[in-house]
């Protein structure tokens, strides 16, 4: 009886941890990380209620001016580009882009400065 019972319990332990790493390897997309000039602060993210739209938001804490864009990977579409956004010290901006409709939403979002 005991046997029976170790066996139930550990099939049931296989199943819950099964479940949570297939719950979890879908649960957010990947964001991507470039790195910024230093005193640039910016962070990638897709919008809450759309995921086909990748969002890219900087601020520029350097003494000279700043451009930047969104650069947005689509899964089974083409990767997008954001507006150029320009920034003087001290401002705050966002770009973003929309994957086509029939991509598989945003795989990552990153940032291009120059």
């Amino acid at each position: 009886m005991d046997r029976r019972k170790n066996i139930v319990t550990a099939g049931l332990a296989t199943l819950v941890s099964a479940l949570a790493l297939t719950v979890g390897g879908v649960a957010a997309p990947a964001q991507a990380a470039p790195s910024a000039p230093l005193g640039v602060d910016c962070d990638g993210r897709v919008h809450h209620n759309n995921p086909d739209h990748g969002i890219v938001g900087c601020k520029n804490n350097t003494a000279g001016t700043i451009t930047f864009r969104a650069e947005i990977v689509c899964g089974r579409a083409p990767d997008v580009s954001g507006q150029w956004v320009t920034l003087r010290p001290g401002q705050y901006g966002e770009s973003s882009g929309v994957c086509a409709f029939y991509s598989s939403g945003v795989g990552s979002v990153g940032w291009t400065i120059k």
